[in-house]
């Protein structure tokens, strides 16, 4: 697959089939209440996506496992690195030690304890830096001089494999479904599910949802070419990306029919209605898309069969609560 390709249903299941013995095929889960029928009407079908329940907490794994399972035998002894705010850290730590390699980790200063913690469980060596854009260029040093290879946090066409496997499982699992709403960080999840429904469910309307906070896609699409952006400024630190980056924002801008915002107290109130009504503590990032189901998306997926990606939960439980105590 070169550069410009999206992922073929091929591959996708040669991915599947690879990356299989490492991960779990988490749940789906359809969401009925009084308050989602009041909230978008009792002809509107949600269907959740519990990717929260992966293996490490998030659906990372799948694309650093793609990616490793690449890697020739020399350069998996020489080890690897990621650059990552916890979930992707974690999961290329997990893959590492699964696929008999090392890996070093470089994280902001910022990231959850719990996530450090876990990626020092599964044997990682860690660099705190004070910043994410002072970390990509952390990582670019540690490749160079310790000779790793990097395992990038969303782009490229092996990330993008990796994640396709999850939009193909869920639409398994669900069948037919008339809008998918996805998270997006720096794209690679989005690309991954999008291309796997453009191959799947080609009549299905596949929905980004950003946090305003870390709007690089947004802007990208806005202006046409990948853009960067000063700071992370939400409390949804798993989809902080930086930046857009060419593979994934192309392969977004070709699959995605629309990139909608949401804003830290949108997502605290997805948060808490999660936590009421489906009784799962998700971090921020596993609640954009429900942020976006219940706002800035809501009228354009009424009386439809709507698909909802919950990409993860590692938070603790004083991070918790001190978010869904902020008002």
């Amino acid at each position: 697959m070169n550069n410009l390709e999206s992922p073929t249903l091929q591959a996708i299941r040669t991915t599947q089939e690879q990356i299989t013995p490492y991960i779990y095929k988490t749940p789906t889960w359809q969401w009925r209440s009084a308050g989602l029928s009041a909230a978008l009407g009792s002809d509107t079908t949600v269907h959740c996506k519990l990717e929260l329940l992966q293996v490490t907490g998030s659906f990372k794994p799948r694309g650093a496992l793609c990616v490793m399972q690449s890697l020739t035998k020399e350069q998996l002894a020489c080890g690897v690195t990621a650059v990552s705010a916890g979930n992707h850290a974690i999961a290329v730590a997990y893959a590492a030690s699964k696929l008999g390699t090392h890996a070093k980790v470089v994280m902001p200063e910022s990231a959850n304890r719990v996530r450090r913690e876990a990626c020092l469980e599964l044997g990682a060596a860690i660099e705190l830096l004070p910043d994410v854009h002072q970390a990509f260029a952390r990582l670019k040093d540690i490749a160079q001089s310790e000779n790793r290879a990097i395992v990038h946090p969303f782009e490229g066409p092996l990330t993008t494999l990796g994640t396709a496997t999850l939009g193909a499982e869920f639409l398994e699992q669900v069948g037919e479904l008339d809008a998918l709403i996805v998270p997006i960080g720096g794209g690679g999840l989005a690309s991954g599910v999008a291309a796997a429904a453009s191959i799947l469910a080609p009549k299905c309307l596949v929905y980004g949802v950003e946090p305003l906070g870390a709007d690089s896609m947004s802007r990208s699409f806005s202006s046409g070419s990948p853009e960067v952006i000063e700071s992370v400024t939400t409390i949804a630190d798993s989809l902080g990306a930086p930046c857009a980056l060419p593979y994934s924002f192309a392969v977004c801008r070709r699959h995605l029919t629309k990139i909608a915002l949401v804003s830290d107290a949108q997502l605290q109130d997805a948060m808490r209605i999660i936590f009421r009504e489906l009784k799962l503590a998700v971090e921020p990032a596993g609640a954009v898309a429900v942020a976006g189901l219940l706002g800035p998306l809501r009228e354009l997926v009424q009386g439809k069969r709507v698909g909802v990606i919950m990409c993860g939960s590692n938070i603790d439980a004083e991070g918790f609560y001190k978010l869904l105590s902020l008002q």
